[in-house]
């Protein structure tokens, strides 16, 4: 097999622009390959959809699978194949469905080493409806799905095959699938021993890493273009490019009448973010609005993975979800590069100390964390705002069966006013705060250091 080395040497002959497509899949790592793996491996196997928002990588990540994993694969997009689009409007016979693959991709297919993928699936009539049949009539097959869209299109779809597929949430890449993209995987495997002498030595180098994430976010284009460059004008660039294709993606996919009330309300998730309210303002979108008018909207996008929603809790107790306040959430975006491209923040303030952290009154900061906790695997997300008290913690987790309050710190704040008054009222078993502090453990909580958040789900019950 060659090496990477001689791969690389190899490239240097092929044109410029081909070798940026090809220096990238050997350089983007993603950890929901390893799953993927897995996925490919199991005997109990059934046909999986990737959902994400458009250019988290959806489409990098099931090539690559069949890259490093099967003798081949066949890729289809519905929406660029006008025949392929049609291919189960007449019915959905295996046999036709695999010849007429081969016929159009001339990759002939064993069930056993090819890797089916089918790309903006949402595009082609039927095709969700297929993978009932897939995993039915031919389990043998690999077939793996997924569509800038999807999430829309699941939520119109009357015969979506419930049960017999499995989902895969693709999020942007973490701050930690940064610092393996910039070189900088010793930082990971320190952060993953949890060597907290070791790493607290390497602090200032952590933090100016966590400062170019905070302004590059996870997006795996505007990552890649650092990684080649380590120029931010750049990746500013690349960023106002896909905001303009979300805009686009509004006109083009949404419904008519809820487009202008879309852009209203994604182009107000920054400055409520900003403003640190204790909820979501309507009367903040637009003055007079009221929740029923935007409910289609805020739906849409959730749908398209391009906001995150984080509901407070009446009462922090298990199940969180039992106790959610339906009236009163928060909105997040599915990218804090992007939050920062939104609100126009300058790479001159990465120069400047510490002061990005304070920025915006920390809404960067609570974006960042959020970014990071969605991607952990067993963990539910809300907040803790009550009523009538001043104090709020940002975040409340469920994980492994425990309530965990998680307050968040701009920068090195050692106060945790909050926190203190959550825990007096409850005494959780676990507390947390995170800043830029280092890592250490107080009688009645635990600091953890925001380049660590990550590793929050291996945070073991006191």
């Amino acid at each position: 097999m060659l090496s990477i080395t001689l791969i690389r040497t190899y490239l240097c002959c092929i044109p410029h622009k081909l070798v940026r497509i090809y220096v990238y899949l050997l350089d983007m790592h993603r950890n929901e390959l390893s799953y993927l793996k897995q996925w490919a491996q199991s005997k109990d196997r059934k046909p999986l959809i990737i959902r994400g928002a458009r250019q988290t990588g959806k489409t990098w990540l099931m090539k690559e699978l069949g890259r490093t994993v099967y003798e081949k694969f066949v890729y289809v997009n519905f929406e660029s194949n006008a025949t392929l689009k049609t291919m189960f409007s007449a019915d959905f016979n295996m046999q036709r469905i695999k010849l007429t693959l081969e016929i159009e991709t001339r990759v002939t297919i064993d069930p056993h080493n090819t890797l089916i993928i089918f790309d903006e699936i949402q595009e082609a009539p039927g095709a969700l409806t297929s993978l009932k049949y897939f995993q039915e009539n031919a389990p043998e097959y690999h077939v793996i799905a997924a569509g800038s869209l999807l999430g829309v299109a699941l939520t119109q779809h009357t015969s979506f095959p419930v049960g017999k597929v499995d989902f895969l949430d693709l999020y942007p890449l973490t701050l930690l699938e940064f610092l393996s993209a910039v070189n900088e995987q010793p930082l990971v495997d320190l952060l993953k021993k949890q060597d907290w002498p070791l790493i607290t030595q390497y602090k200032a180098r952590y933090i100016e890493r966590l400062k170019q994430y905070y302004f590059i976010g996870g997006m795996p284009e505007a990552v890649y273009a650092f990684s080649q460059h380590t120029n931010f004008e750049e990746v500013r660039a690349i960023q106002r490019r896909i905001l303009i294709a979300y805009e686009q993606d509004f006109s083009k996919h949404a419904p008519v009448q809820i487009v202008p009330r879309i852009r209203m309300l994604w182009n107000s998730i920054p400055s409520q973010l900003a403003k640190e309210n204790r909820k979501f303002i309507y009367g903040l979108v637009r003055q007079g609005a009221r929740a029923k008018e935007y409910e289609l909207a805020m739906s849409w996008l959730m749908n398209c993975g391009l906001i995150h929603k984080v509901n407070n809790v009446t009462k922090p107790a298990l199940p969180l979800k039992a106790y959610e306040d339906m009236n009163a959430f928060k909105l997040y975006l599915v990218d804090v590069g992007l939050l920062s491209a939104m609100v126009e923040l300058d790479a001159r303030t990465l120069l400047t100390g510490n002061d990005l952290f304070e920025e915006f009154k920390g809404s960067l900061t609570e974006q960042y964390v959020l970014q990071q906790i969605i991607t952990l695997k067993g963990i539910s997300t809300y907040y803790w705002s009550p009523e009538n008290v001043r104090s709020e913690v940002e975040f409340l987790l469920q994980i492994k069966g425990k309530v965990v309050p998680l307050e968040v710190k701009a920068s090195e704040n050692l106060h945790a006013k909050s926190l203190r008054v959550y825990y007096q009222k409850y005494e959780p078993e676990v507390a947390i705060r995170s800043s830029l502090s280092d890592y250490r453990k107080e009688e009645w909580m635990t600091n953890w250091p925001l380049y660590a958040i990550s590793e929050l789900a291996s945070q073991p019950a006191r």
